[in-house]
């Protein structure tokens, strides 16, 4: 007998994802990416996984399977990767840097400040503030004259 009866876990296939034939798992990958990146659905707070197999013509299970098994992550974090890829570009932008950080995450479609930063740590290492510190170009600074020497 093991000791405190601890049996080692297996990995587990989900089985529907075996149901989605290769050939229409491609076909959902591309009408995936062209809805979410392309019309850029990531940004839309409420777009879920339900609106998106709705729009689709297919079900959330379906969209579940291709987006584990053709990107390796959930629903959830595959949308986040795109928002804060958005935010990134956004966070180094000068005609963006008097945005507060809240502003950022909800233009790249965060429903609060917590979730973005928690994602935005998660993919990145370093929290959003930190990022933009990081990569600000430094504006040059006016030159100054040095003050002219009077005349004795």
């Amino acid at each position: 007998m093991t000791k405190y009866n601890i049996t080692e876990r297996k990995e587990r296939e989900a089985t529907y994802r075996t149901l989605v034939s290769p050939a229409l798992m491609d076909e959902l990958k591309d009408k995936i990416l062209n809805v979410i990146v392309m019309q850029k659905k990531y940004k839309d707070k409420d777009y879920s996984a339900k609106k998106l197999a709705a729009d689709l013509g297919t079900n959330t299970r379906y969209v579940s399977a291709v987006v584990n098994v053709k990107f390796h992550m959930n629903y959830t974090s595959f949308v986040n990767k795109y928002r804060i890829e958005e935010a990134m570009s956004i966070l180094v932008d000068k005609r963006y840097q008097d945005l507060r950080i809240e502003e950022v995450s909800d233009m790249v479609g965060f429903a609060n400040r917590q979730s973005f930063y928690a994602s935005f740590y998660r993919i990145m290492g370093t929290t959003p503030r930190e990022y933009k510190a990081q990569h600000a170009v430094a504006a040059p600074k006016p030159a100054t004259r040095a003050p002219k020497k009077a005349k004795n």
